[in-house]
């Protein structure tokens, strides 16, 4: 009869037993999973060790609080905004960046925060004020002025335009809808909001156009 040798299984079970990065990766993504199913308000350390199957004393070592873990796990998921689009008109410009703002939105990382900025009370959000805005309304504004920047190039939008007041009116739009309205920004929805409110809100001034313009013969 054969015999097993002994420690034979210890190489297998070595080889099952994560560590380092990519078992603080697989607690990053639990915790972004709890937050898109259970919330911020149902989130617990025991339930991301169970959902990264792991420890809770493995978490605890690496996260002393729930704060510091998730804004690590929010900090880690969120999208990186690297190439501002370039199709040609400024409409065309808006609503592809739109349409992007909207995937990361609704993608796992962009629930975790939706659950975060929705359920946490002020002084809770404050905590996680850095992330949000270097993560997410930073690189949404960088991108939108170029945009708008170009459009002024190309005598598209008025001058004026590139100013703050601006700059916040789509994030702002689309964070107020979801939260407050529940829209989940379909196509169409954010085809309507670039074409009822940027597009007005960017167009040069009739009057100052025809003023500029050479007189005829």
């Amino acid at each position: 009869m054969a015999t097993s040798r002994p420690g034979a299984a210890a190489p297998a079970q070595a080889a099952s037993r994560r560590r380092g990065p990519v078992l603080e990766r697989a607690i990053l993504d639990a915790a972004l999973d709890q937050l898109g199913t259970v919330g911020w308000n149902g989130l617990t350390m025991e339930g991301v060790a169970a959902g990264a199957q792991t420890g809770k004393a493995a978490v605890y070592r690496r996260w002393s609080s729930k704060e510091d873990l998730v804004a690590d796990a929010l900090r880690s998921g969120l999208p990186r905004f690297d190439t501002v689009p370039d199709l040609g008109s400024v409409r065309e410009d808006l609503l592809a960046l739109c349409l992007r703002a909207r995937e990361a939105m609704f993608s796992r990382s962009g629930s975790a925060l939706r659950s975060v900025i929705h359920e946490c009370d002020s002084a809770q959000v404050e905590r996680f004020h850095s992330v949000i805005f270097e993560g997410v309304i930073e690189p949404t504004i960088r991108m939108l002025k170029e945009v708008v920047c170009r459009g002024i190039d190309r005598a598209e939008v008025r001058p004026d335009a590139a100013n703050s007041y601006v700059f916040d009116a789509v994030p702002a739009m689309m964070m107020y809808r979801s939260k407050v309205c529940g829209c989940e920004w379909e196509g169409g929805d954010i085809e309507e909001m670039v074409d009822q409110l940027m597009v007005p809100l960017l167009r040069p001034d009739v009057r100052e156009a025809a003023a500029g313009a050479p007189e005829r013969a």
